[in-house]
């Protein structure tokens, strides 16, 4: 008999922080990208672009360093775990493609809160956040002070970056989005909160360790 009971995945102030900085990752790259599609040229005028590139900047970096400042503990938490990788996370990632087309869902390892493609995908997405953030700092406040070589290598690394972590954006709204067996992925993100049996058979192991604990399951959660 299937459980068709809900459980908390993600609190409030985490579908915030998300949404938030998703906005404005989305801003940050179409702003940015005015300056390489010609065919957008006109949204560049009076540079109004450069002006919305660091008010969503600010947006960037601003909010989850509020976030990191209220919520130091569960920050930390979901950093320790986006950088932590197992054996089964190795085993997830190896049987990954044969799952993602159709393949046997029951052969997956069982995984925690994060599985094995969103530690991957949060990995590469903190690294270039912090790639964004050191060029695009030199480039809007040291740029007098670099020499013309630093400054186009930060502007290199920044586009690196937006390269990297455009690509893996693209591929978390295919998953979270569109993909047929994540459909509660976007679910989640909205209202917090997924389907017993989809919690089970995608974060097993995080059910299994929090269902043990004689405490709400979305405790853990809240980064």
């Amino acid at each position: 008999m299937m459980d068709h009971r809900d459980v908390e995945r993600f609190s409030g102030s985490t579908r915030s922080l998300h949404w938030i900085v998703m906005l404005s990752a989305l801003i940050l790259a179409v702003t940015g990208m005015v300056l390489y599609v010609p065919q957008w040229g006109f949204i560049a005028q009076d540079g109004y672009t450069r002006v919305i590139h660091r008010v969503a900047a600010v947006f960037f970096v601003g909010v989850p360093l509020i976030y990191f400042i209220t919520h130091p503990l569960k920050t930390l938490r979901f950093v320790l775990e986006a950088f932590t990788w197992w054996r089964d996370d190795w085993k997830w990632l190896k049987a990954a493609p044969d799952y993602y087309f159709g393949g046997d869902e029951s052969k997956m390892p069982p995984q925690g809160h994060m599985n094995s493609g969103q530690k991957l995908f949060w990995t590469i997405a903190l690294l270039s956040s912090l790639g964004f953030i050191g060029t695009g700092f030199i480039m809007w406040f040291l740029s007098e002070q670099v020499t013309g070589w630093g400054f186009h290598w930060s502007l290199f690394i920044h586009d690196v970056c937006l390269i990297v972590g455009g690509t893996m954006i693209i591929v978390h709204f295919y998953l979270g989005v569109v993909h047929p067996r994540m459909t509660e992925s976007l679910r989640s993100m909205i209202t917090g909160k997924a389907s017993t049996e989809y919690v089970k058979g995608h974060h097993g192991k995080w059910y299994r360790e929090t269902s043990l604990k004689p405490r709400k399951m979305n405790e853990v959660d809240n980064t």
